[in-house]
């Protein structure tokens, strides 16, 4: 049976998540493969020098970091940890092979940023012609050195032509570059559900026939909902909202202990996404991929901001709303009120839902695909030996 890796993280929740779908598909689909998930940070713990500084792991940082909004200058905090990374090259390869020769595999996937070329570097010094491949969960790279390296052991699996276009500028030819017709999804999101929109509402505490927005901001919430929340309470805008929480409590309370004029729900972390972006008629959020994604699946046009305030890697994702012309993109939430007011011209959402119709994203449903042509150019894990155990020689690290 082949083995495959597949190393993830939890800065932010869309890289674990792709992670788990691509999992749980890989085992629908009962492909003869033993699919582990490998926790990177757990995995490299001794070298996070800020967790070893304040106590803090950097993906606890980076969740904190998008809760508060503090992302201003997010260019330059990009910059610093990339060239940390670098200064600590060296031991990260070194103790990325010791784990790797632990736990041999066929196949090696990563469906995390920044540390692509240490991954490559340590799975090629001992399994040379067995593939690594970079899963973009982003819909563009935002080089250098985030998503795809100028490496030739690097495959490149892309949902967006922009990524594929990126690809090849880096150097990489056809035979490894993957595109795909869009970004993963828990396979969840694809499920067959014809529950009624209004019989949702009405289990939600919602009205009816008023038309709805779900706010989403990722796993950890952030308090600019409350804002928003705020600004289309004052304006008396006719629209109701299911507010997204997730982890954070504080966030959710202090939603629940307002008295709104307008209908609201208040959901805390919820596995139920899916169900509840059913009874909407769009979404309001942060312009991060995983939600635009889901809510393109779900058939619902987005109403996000895009401005120096958003993560650098993110800012392409406002540009292919307005390409794809599936939803409006603002300065600022400040704007909010006109937003959504725009977004509820029949006309105007009428337009944008058809586009969000035509695009069919099976990213997901087609990876598996590209993996098993990979896996059957290469032998298994128990098979064959390294290239430095066939060569002899010693190989240096890079520092």
């Amino acid at each position: 049976m082949k083995k495959v890796h597949i190393l993830f993280h939890d800065a932010g929740g869309g890289h674990r998540n792709a992670a788990v779908a691509l999992k749980a598909v890989i085992e629908q689909q009962q492909r003869p493969w033993q699919v582990e998930l490998v926790q990177f940070q757990e995995l490299t713990d001794r070298l996070d020098v800020l967790r070893r500084v304040t106590g803090i792991r950097i993906q606890e940082q980076y969740n904190k970091l998008l809760q508060n909004g503090w992302t201003l200058g997010a260019v330059y905090l990009l910059r610093v940890l990339q060239f940390t990374i670098r200064v600590f090259h060296g031991p990260l390869v070194k103790l990325l092979e010791k784990f790797w020769r632990a736990k041999p595999a066929d196949l090696l996937i990563s469906v995390i940023p920044h540390f692509n070329r240490e991954i490559a570097e340590s799975w090629t010094k001992l399994y040379l012609g067995r593939p690594f491949v970079t899963i973009i969960t982003d819909l563009a790279d935002f080089p250098p050195h985030f998503w795809i390296e100028s490496i030739p052991e690097q495959y490149v699996i892309a949902g967006t032509e922009r990524a594929v276009q990126q690809a090849r500028a880096l150097g990489h030819d056809d035979s490894h570059i993957f595109a795909t017709s869009g970004m993963i999804l828990r396979p969840d999101f694809y499920a067959a559900d014809d529950t009624d929109p209004v019989a949702i509402r009405a289990e939600l505490g919602l009205k009816p026939d008023l038309p709805t927005a779900i706010v989403l901001f990722g796993g950890h919430g952030s308090k600019v909902m409350y804002e928003i929340t705020e600004r289309l309470d004052a304006a008396k805008v006719p629209v109701q909202l299911i507010l997204i929480c997730g982890r954070n409590e504080e966030l959710a309370a202090k939603l629940r202990a307002k008295q709104w004029s307008m209908p609201v729900n208040v959901i805390g972390f919820t596995k139920e996404v899916h169900r509840l972006m059913r009874a909407a008629d769009f979404l309001i959020g942060k312009p991060g991929p995983g939600s635009i994604a889901e809510a393109m699946v779900r058939q619902l046009p987005v109403l996000i901001e895009c401005n120096a305030w958003t993560l650098p890697q993110e800012r392409y994702n406002a540009e292919w709303v307005v390409e794809k012309e599936v939803g409006i993109v603002l300065n600022s939430f400040r704007e909010v009120v006109s937003g959504v007011e725009q977004m509820l011209d029949a006309g105007r959402l009428a337009k944008f839902k058809k586009n969000v119709a035509e695009l069919k994203n099976r990213a997901v449903f087609e990876i598996p695909e590209i993996l098993s042509k990979l896996l059957g150019k290469t032998p298994t894990a128990n098979g064959g030996r390294s290239q430095n155990e066939r060569s002899g020689d010693s190989v240096c690290t890079a520092s």
